[in-house]
């Protein structure tokens, strides 16, 4: 099998962990979760390894020798290695927080925090997203609600001093409706830049002043997510009920602003396969975002556990690799490439396979 199908097929149907590891795998959050990252002929991937879905996987990771091996309905694959615990997790606050509490290693050289574990459309009746689990990992005691730029500031210092990560990824859960959290996020992202020399990429919805991205640019921030997820307004009036307020078009106004603020490939959106948007809306929302210079950061649905979508079922590998063949062609046309953005989902690559195709 070659590794990019092997790839599709892990992130869409996960993979059992048969051995006894320190961790199987990070529950709960914002974003893509209950995955686990693995390393694979030198290419870190965030695979599914706790949704109910995966014990139907034909793929398992079994012990090999002193090391690892993916196998497929029994048959070896290929080794495979896992990230060591990062150092910077064995230190705390003054006040005894952990340092994972607040932020985590993600692939194999990423930090990643929520800044905010508590979002204003999961607490609000008709608005919360119907894929995420923000809440859930605060209330299994995971992590901390709020995250101060102090904290993020000595929690990222530590992991590029002792574990040499590489770039910074702040999501957040919507903080109000105003600023959507964003006068926050600079905030946090000026504390950090004086502490460490590191790439932050800002995750947020878009502000009603989208002037108020200029505060993220003052303080440092390199790159900006704001995620569409579908194309297609029914589905996200059906899946993200509260930010489908927010209209399309207005989020290609904001997209139009960020480029003119932070560059060309520097601003992002997930655009998650499996809510129902066809083959022709993705493939053409996806292009109209690369001639914007928006990388549009394509994944397959996660079903996450202790969501109302835990149960649905994760796109196929084949309907995957002809959207990502289209998008990355797309992609090459208009002069964007993972390779080009400075921090962030894009850079890191590892919840998507479109970097495979680029």
């Amino acid at each position: 099998m070659a590794s990019q199908e092997i790839l599709l097929d892990l992130q869409s149907y996960g993979a059992r962990i048969d051995v006894p590891l320190e961790q199987r795998g990070r529950r709960g959050g914002a974003g893509p979760s209950d995955d686990k990252a693995f390393v694979m002929a030198g290419v870190a991937a965030m695979v599914p390894t706790l949704g109910d879905f995966v014990q139907d996987s034909p793929y398992a990771v079994v012990a090999d020798g002193p090391g690892y091996c993916l196998t497929h309905n029994g048959q070896k694959v290929m080794p495979v290695e896992f990230p060591q615990t990062p150092r910077y997790y064995a230190l705390q606050t003054a006040e005894g927080i952990p340092y994972w509490q607040l932020a985590v290693l993600h692939g194999r050289d990423v930090l990643a925090t929520t800044v905010s574990q508590r979002c204003v459309r999961w607490r609000r009746e008709g608005e919360r997203c119907q894929f995420c689990a923000i809440e859930n990992s605060l209330e299994s005691g995971n992590t901390v609600a709020l995250k101060t730029p102090e904290q993020l500031a000595e929690v990222a210092e530590a992991a590029v001093r002792l574990d040499g990560v590489k770039h910074f990824v702040m999501t957040t859960g919507t903080m109000n409706y105003r600023d959507m959290g964003v006068h926050y996020l600079a905030k946090c992202v000026r504390a950090i830049k004086a502490a460490v020399d590191i790439g932050i990429q800002v995750q947020f919805e878009p502000p009603e002043n989208l002037e108020d991205m200029l505060l993220l640019k003052e303080a440092g921030v390199d790159t900006v997510g704001m995620h569409l997820e579908s194309l297609t307004q029914e589905i996200r009036e059906r899946i993200t009920p509260g930010k489908a307020t927010i209209s399309i078009e207005r989020y290609f106004e904001a997209y139009a602003r960020a480029v003119e603020i932070f560059g060309r490939n520097q601003v992002s959106t997930y655009i998650i396969v499996g809510f129902g948007d066809s083959e022709e809306t993705l493939v053409a929302g996806c292009e109209r975002l690369a001639k914007l210079g928006v990388y549009p950061f394509v994944v397959p649905l996660r079903p996450i556990m202790g969501t109302p979508l835990s149960q649905i079922t994760a796109p196929e590998p084949a309907f995957m690799d002809r959207i990502y063949r289209q998008v990355a062609a797309n992609n090459l046309k208009y002069g964007l490439s993972w390779r080009s953005s400075k921090a962030g989902c894009t850079r890191c690559g590892a919840c998507s396979g479109l970097i495979m195709y680029e």
